[in-house]
């Protein structure tokens, strides 16, 4: 018998604008569903199964923030052809240090790299990183 599927909606009611939030979801069979929007305007449903990791610091998504909603427009991103220069934006932004599962040995944060693989995923609020633990997403709240 398997084990019904939970979901978990990140900010369900649009308060973590007020005070931010970002996570990085490493996908892993645990169960669990984690579902948020982004893409912008355009309101897109994201979903992972795995496990949940937050990012902690003040303005992390600053510079995610300007590359999607001031030079994108807002208006999401899927499947764009990223300009190089656009393309090692995001590549900073998103190369932050998380502590990863409790399965390590080590106890110093591990950097974040995107996930270029999987660049055509990539969205406002969702974008694809490997982590120390192996591949997910990075997740903040959408602009809209």
């Amino acid at each position: 018998m398997s084990a019904a599927k939970r979901y978990v909606f990140l900010d369900p009611d649009g308060t973590g604008t007020d005070q931010g939030w970002m996570f990085v979801v490493v996908a892993a069979p645990t169960g669990v569903v984690y579902q948020t929007q982004g893409g912008g305007y355009g309101c897109v449903p994201y979903e992972q199964e795995g496990y949940l990791i937050p990012v902690f610091g003040r303005d992390l998504d600053v510079e995610l923030k300007e590359i999607f909603v001031r030079d994108l427009k807002g208006w999401g991103s899927r499947d764009l052809d990223w300009p190089e220069e656009l393309l090692d934006r995001l590549r900073r932004a998103v190369a932050l240090h998380v502590y990863g599962s409790e399965n390590r040995d080590d106890t110093y944060p591990g950097p974040l790299a995107l996930d270029e693989s999987r660049l055509a995923e990539a969205d406002e609020a969702w974008v694809p990183v490997l982590t120390p633990d192996g591949p997910g997403f990075l997740a903040w709240e959408n602009s809209d």
